[in-house]
């Protein structure tokens, strides 16, 4: 007997899975029993009676299971709605379907009053307002129901969605067909769009994809890994320019320069220890190509701040021309790489060394950095070693699966084309715009 329990805020879903009714019945009043006397026990009521129970089988006689609590017992419904999913009893997804497409109808119908043909919004606006409010209503949950958009009802419920606001951002006649539509204001089909996003989820929770391969993806670090809010120190950095180095770096004999590089293809990143006037080590990073620079910079400043915890040495300051790297650490950004540096820079202080980071101007002439940058492009273009870090940033996932896509969409138009003289019009036209219109997007993404 299979259960899964899951609670958000005040709501909780329970699931049972069982070959018989009499199965899933025993079980299930057996758990919500133990609920009830939970409840009771830590002064906490439930209501029986806004419990709501759905049924789903494949079987076409069935015996239905009698659930109660609290001695209530628990109502059947046809459908039930967790979260902002309506879910049926056949997982149809059907009625959730036109929930969204209503919705986003709606506000179709509310841009339309403001968009006209001669003024109103302008299509970089319209498509703006598509990509930022219709397409996060209609995605909403889709890894749950992305299966269902397989089915002809729906791509024709979506569809109908989609139209109104390619014909708005091409300013098309409403004759156009929707693929030409489409592919002249640069819209993804939604059913498309809906399976990219859906499976995107996936990989994130661990399944395996064929263009990924071996690859392990970069997950963000779970809250619990950084400290209670009331027992965090606060995190900074300081601001150096060109007249503020000399004093800052006078202050800090031990400084640790880092820079990432990503120069024809290749990543590397690299660390610039120095004493004084010298420099005393260099260190190189390799990084697989796709790899990010902002994951390079994040790992040299990582490795930096390791390096000056096992330094010995009271003081250290560790200077990065990069901004983005530096708040992901300090603002708390659940980055693998920030999360650890923080408990680096957690661990220096336990131990009463001051760590200290610092930000400096790219290219500004300063010794350290220009030393640092120009060891950053040799680890880059030159380095032959393992990988010192090697998880696969999600934008890497998502520029295989957009490919995947558009190559999909150009598929379903991959028809032959019939020569014919100028008094015949070519076979299928819109397979013919189609196919044109996805080696300009396969373009565009390259």
């Amino acid at each position: 007997m299979k259960v899964f329990c899951q609670a958000f805020a005040d709501d909780i879903v329970l699931v049972f899975e069982g070959d018989t009714a009499l199965e899933i019945e025993i079980e299930a009043n057996r758990v919500l029993n133990a609920i009830d006397k939970w409840g009771k026990e830590n002064k906490l009521k439930f209501a029986p009676h806004k419990t709501c129970a759905l049924l789903s089988t494949r079987r076409l006689k069935y015996d239905v299971p009698r659930l109660a609590m609290g001695n209530v017992e628990i109502k059947y419904f046809s459908q039930i709605k967790i979260l902002g999913l309506t879910i049926d009893s056949g997982l149809t997804f059907n009625a959730h379907v036109g929930t969204v497409c209503q919705k986003a109808i709606a506000r179709y119908k509310l841009l339309a009053r403001a968009a006209r043909v001669g003024w109103g919004l302008s299509p970089d606006i319209i498509r703006t307002i598509y990509v930022a409010v219709i397409e996060p209503t209609i995605m909403y949950a889709s890894a749950a129901w992305a299966p269902t958009v397989e089915k002809m009802g729906v791509q024709k419920r979506l569809n109908t969605v989609q139209r109104g606001f390619a014909q708005k951002i091409c300013r098309a006649y409403r004759t156009v067909s929707l693929n030409s539509a489409m592919l002249l204001a640069g819209l993804l089909p939604l059913d498309l769009r809906i399976l990219e996003v859906s499976r995107l989820y996936g990989i994130k929770k661990g399944v395996s994809h064929p263009a990924l391969g071996d690859r392990e993806v970069e997950r963000m670090a779970p809250a619990i890994e950084d400290p209670h809010p009331a027992e965090q120190e606060g995190l900074g950095f300081g601001l150096v320019d060109e007249d503020s180095y000399s004093d800052v770096a006078n202050s800090h004999v031990h400084r640790i320069y880092t820079d990432g590089s990503k120069i024809e293809g290749r990543v590397g990143a690299a660390l610039s220890v120095w004493e004084g006037e010298a420099e005393t080590k260099a260190v190189k990073l390799a990084l697989p190509p796709y790899c990010t620079v902002y994951q390079a910079e994040l790992l040299a400043l990582q490795r930096a701040v390791i390096r000056a915890c096992k330094s010995g040495v009271a003081k250290v300051g560790i200077f990065s021309d990069s901004r983005s790297a530096l708040q992901a650490v300090t603002l708390g950004s659940p980055h693998p790489l920030a999360v650890q540096t923080r408990a680096a820079l957690r661990k220096a202080a336990s131990q009463r060394r001051e760590v200290a980071l610092f930000w400096i101007k790219a290219h500004a002439g300063l010794r350290g950095n220009e030393r640092v940058d120009q060891l950053a492009k040799e680890a880059a273009l030159g380095s032959k070693r393992k990988p010192d870090y090697d998880l696969c940033p999600v934008s890497f996932v998502k520029r295989i699966l957009r490919q995947d896509t558009i190559g999909e969409w150009d598929r379903r138009y991959d028809y032959p084309v019939i020569q014919c003289d100028t008094k015949e019009m070519t076979k299928n036209e819109d397979a013919t715009v189609a196919h044109i219109a996805t080696l300009i997007l396969r373009r565009k993404q390259s």
